[in-house]
């Protein structure tokens, strides 16, 4: 099963690219904020690194995009449950935002960068390892984002729970004073039934 499922392969492709882009969009902002003019050898080096970066990760996330699309055609073709597509169509979202956030970024111009400011290595260095470390936490807060989709359904079925139990609350409570009309009506036939026999 596994082995035909279309969207394995390449979404390792794309998490491996996207774990490289990383750095290198790191590094890019860092010499835009340090650039003095757009045609900083330096500047133009890490740009065509990251443009070039992005164009792979794009045509990536286009085959990903692809894949869910055949996926969602029929699920348990591929043995997968529903949640599974949900999580698959949920990364392609996510990766989509962070390239266009980048594309974005290239966009943008020297004059648009903040003003020049020497960063603290030790920061730097700091910001590196935890771009190395974010794989498992990109795992982790996507998994965070759908159990908070599922505490929102959840909560909407419990308000559906409550409103039903508020209508056979009120169900009861009609039916009680039916209940109650009845019993004082067989006790009006049971008083005039004892008046006629005794007479």
């Amino acid at each position: 099963m596994e082995n035909a499922d279309p969207f394995l392969q390449v979404q390792s492709d794309v998490i491996s690219t996207l774990q490289a882009s990383r750095p290198l969009f790191s590094s890019y902002i860092r010499i835009r904020s340090l650039a003095k003019n757009p045609d900083n050898p330096e500047l133009k080096q890490s740009r065509s690194e990251l443009e070039t970066t992005i164009t792979e990760l794009s045509t990536d996330l286009d085959d990903l995009v692809e894949s869910v699309r055949a996926i969602e055609q029929d699920p348990y073709r591929f043995g997968l449950e529903l949640e599974e597509v949900q999580r698959r169509r949920k990364l392609v979202d996510d990766v989509g935002a962070e390239v266009e956030q980048m594309r974005q970024e290239l966009q943008a111009t020297v004059s648009h960068a903040p003003a020049p400011e020497l960063p603290n290595p030790t920061e730097f260095d700091a910001a590196l390892d935890e771009e190395e470390n974010r794989g498992d936490d990109y795992y982790a807060s996507l998994e965070q984002q759908r159990q908070t989709e599922l505490m929102h359904e959840q909560d909407e079925q419990l308000d559906g729970v409550f409103r039903t139990v508020g209508n056979l609350r009120q169900q009861a409570n009609d039916m009680g004073r039916e209940l109650e009309d009845q019993a004082i009506m067989i006790d009006e036939v049971d008083t005039l039934a004892d008046r006629v026999g005794g007479s």
